[in-house]
């Protein structure tokens, strides 16, 4: 059963590529949703956090302020490499679980794991296809201000801390050009990934 990376930078359309796929029978593993799980009260990377950026990213009742900790987390390249090197092992080993229980799932063509940083990871190599979600940085501003809440420069700021579009490109083995309209995206997920499973 072949495995897939799903990659793009932050607001490129990887959450909507990973649907549309799962529509067509294929298991995703998310990445994000992982990095979300090792972070709940009690996880041991959520004290290596507050070790790293300050008790007072923990609220009250033990939860991750998040917002408060991508501020600081993505202020320079320091304290992104901090972050990444607090997370990414162990979302790793996380996705690695995933992927394997989602191999031996009934009805499953293939898997795909939905991974924003795997050019930055280096861990393109694992996989047999890798599929990288590309539009314009203008759009994908657009889509985060709109979508998420982000200022412009907080945006910009993400967008920089990322591989760029061409180290994405220079690991992919399929291009997905999402600055278009849902169906323009459908037609080409169902024309360039399906026949690859």
């Amino acid at each position: 059963m072949k495995t897939m990376a799903l990659t793009g930078g932050i607001g490129s359309g990887k959450s909507t590529v990973a649907k549309i796929l799962a529509e067509n029978g294929l298991a995703i593993v998310d990445a994000d949703r992982i990095a979300r799980d090792i972070v709940q009260p009690g996880q041991p990377a959520l004290q290596q956090l507050a070790q790293a950026f300050g008790d007072d990213i923990i609220d009250g009742d033990g939860s991750l302020k998040r917002k408060l900790l991508a501020e600081r987390a993505f202020a320079s390249q320091q304290s992104t490499e901090m972050i990444n090197s607090i997370t990414h092992p162990l979302i790793a080993a996380e996705a690695r679980r995933r992927i394997e229980k989602a191999k031996h799932t009934p009805g499953v063509r293939a898997v795909v794991y939905d991974v924003p940083l795997v050019t930055e990871t280096g861990g393109a190599d694992q996989f047999d296809e890798v599929i990288v979600v590309e539009a314009p940085a203008g759009i994908r501003i657009d889509r985060l201000v709109t979508n998420r809440g982000f200022t412009a420069q907080q945006a910009r700021r993400r967008i920089d801390s990322q591989a760029s579009d061409r180290e994405r490109r220079a690991i992919a083995t399929v291009i997905i050009d999402n600055s278009g309209d849902l169906d323009h995206l459908r037609r080409q997920v169902e024309d360039t990934v399906l026949p690859l499973v």
